[in-house]
């Protein structure tokens, strides 16, 4: 008998221009920030083709300076098996910083995708996971780092944040975005077309492709996630209209949060880079919906808000 799950991964996978590789200034200048996190830890990069990954790079470059466990590397190959790459820490070698440590490479049965039984396996003996998981099976891999309680720090569009498999998670305080987000540059296939905006091929060829409103989704803790965000601004009725079909206040900027005001507040998504939970309270997160009345007499919708109350101000 077809193994159907199988059938369905390679179903999932088709048609799918996922392969965004992450350039190793944005994976180092990120991890800089966890370096205590992962002492004698089981790191997987579950989504890293090796020859292209900085993230294999930087923990096999890091591996002893880190001081891990083991490092566990897989991807997906399209129509054959893959494969998994493995560095075993090796106590005779701790302290030499300069020591580039060996892996061992064994095939897989199946095409490394990181939902497949083999990946799955993989999965239940790591500690943290770090990769850059394919953009269109974001929904997928959230759930599937929730269901097996894995930590984890892996790259994403802030649009996410909608999802239901991240969303929960997101008001619940059990999972926050990194230090940094933006637009960023990543490798692509050559294979990959042209675009006239957001695209180039560097001297030696290689192509390449910007990318909007990413950053990193982890539940390791970072010292960023508790500074407050500097707000001054007092609230006046006639800088702050309501919405028409939410008992809530917009606030275009987050510079513009009105430092006095208890009630909810409806602020623009990219709040979340520096959230503090703190300092505020997440009531929800509307990607469409919200309805307001602008002074001309016009209805516009407005799109995606992150509903909010200050903690600080006195009668919450």
């Amino acid at each position: 008998m077809k193994d159907q799950s199988n059938t369905n991964l390679h179903v999932s996978r088709a048609g799918k221009t996922d392969e965004f590789y992450t350039d190793i200034s944005m994976v180092e200048n990120e991890l800089k920030h966890y370096r205590e996190y992962f002492k004698d830890k089981i790191v997987f990069c579950n989504c890293d083709d090796p020859a292209m990954s900085n993230f294999w790079r930087y923990f096999q470059i890091n591996f002893y300076m880190l001081g891990l466990k083991k490092l566990i590397s897989t991807h997906f190959e399209k129509d054959k098996p893959s494969y998994k790459l493995e560095i075993i820490r090796q106590d005779d070698k701790i302290g030499q910083l300069a020591f580039l440590p060996d892996y061992v490479q064994t095939p897989l049965q199946s095409d490394g995708d990181f939902r497949s039984p083999e990946a799955v396996e993989l999965l239940k003996q790591t500690d943290i996971v770090v990769t850059n998981p394919p953009f269109s099976l974001f929904r997928d891999y959230m759930a599937q780092l929730k269901a097996f309680h894995k930590d984890f720090l892996v790259i994403g569009n802030l649009n996410a944040v909608t999802y239901k498999e991240v969303l929960p998670s997101i008001r619940s305080n059990e999972i926050w975005l990194g230090y940094t987000s933006g637009h960023f540059w990543f490798k692509v296939p050559q294979s990959y077309e042209e675009k006239r905006t957001d695209f180039k091929i560097d001297e030696n060829g290689q192509k390449w492709r910007r990318m909007g409103n990413i950053c990193w989704y982890t539940n390791l803790d970072t010292a960023s996630r508790h500074e407050d965000i500097t707000i001054f601004k007092k609230y006046r009725p006639e800088l702050y209209p309501s919405y028409d079909n939410y008992e809530a206040i917009e606030v275009p900027k987050v510079s513009d949060i009105p430092s006095d005001y208890k009630g909810v507040m409806g602020v623009p998504i990219t709040f979340l880079t520096r959230f503090n939970p703190d300092q505020f309270e997440i009531v929800d997160v509307k990607s469409s919906g919200l309805l307001l009345t602008q002074g001309n007499g016009t209805v516009k919708s407005m799109y995606k808000r992150v509903l909010i109350k200050n903690k600080r101000v006195q009668g919450l």
